[in-house]
């Protein structure tokens, strides 16, 4: 199982929200390539970076933060934030980002998924994110009348790499997560889960890790990582870092 330390963009910087509430960001470094050169000499395999201005607008915003990431590290990472065309994903790939995040676009234009992943084999991520069961897109401004299960079933014969499934009510709040619900989520997707969302310390990733064979293969953490309640050694030495996810 692999964790992810999160590096989300904000007017250049590194920030957090809560809730993904934009008016309530905390920067915890103004600096988003020497953030991931943190994250690489802790051990950390992958980086989860998301381009937060861009997934409102709709199209890169951070595009430069995101190549000075990519050229201060060695890690792999993954993407989200405004990809919404074949455009917008062959030019972050071309560039060297390991995988793309979907999320608005699987809901509106679902067979762009489909065409994405089967031209990139493991190199492109559903990002389904959850507000009371049904689907949030546009940056978590709108929700959809979706489920998030529906959704995610829609994928599970395309050739995904994962599901990265973010509860919002959690995501920045440090409130802990809900491994069960994750859980089942994740046997309902049929594709390999990456949690997101809530996790508060050491405790969360134990209970996510004891669901993995409920086809949770990762988990994202921002917040706590940030704040020091999360060791990072510790929390790698506790999953391994086994699987691909």
């Amino acid at each position: 199982m692999i964790l992810y330390p999160a590096i989300d963009l904000k007017g250049g910087a590194c920030v957090r929200l809560i809730r993904g509430d934009m008016a309530r960001a905390t920067v915890f470094n103004d600096d988003p390539a020497a953030q991931a050169r943190e994250f690489a000499a802790l051990g950390f395999l992958w980086l989860h970076v998301v381009d937060l201005d861009g997934a409102f607008a709709g199209a890169s915003v951070n595009g430069e933060a995101v190549r000075a990431i990519r050229r201060a590290v060695d890690l792999k990472i993954q993407l989200g934030g405004g990809i919404r065309d074949r455009a917008a994903i062959d030019f972050w790939l071309d560039l060297g980002i390991d995988r793309v995040v979907l999320g608005t676009a699987a809901l509106r234009n679902p067979a762009l998924v489909r065409e994405a992943a089967a031209a990139y084999p493991d190199r492109i991520v559903v990002g389904i994110d959850g507000r009371d069961g049904k689907v949030a897109v546009e940056g978590w401004a709108e929700t959809s009348e979706i489920g998030t299960v529906d959704l995610a079933r829609r994928f599970a014969d395309a050739g995904v790499a994962a599901i990265v499934y973010t509860d919002i009510s959690r995501d920045g709040a440090l409130t802990g997560v809900d491994a069960a619900a994750t859980a089942a989520f994740a046997r309902a997707a049929g594709v390999p889960v990456i949690a997101s969302g809530g996790v508060a310390g050491i405790a969360d990733i134990v209970a996510l890790k004891q669901e993995a064979a409920s086809g949770i293969a990762g988990i994202i953490c921002g917040r706590a990582l940030y704040d020091g309640r999360i060791d990072p050694r510790a929390a790698l030495s506790l999953l391994g870092e086994q699987a691909k996810c």
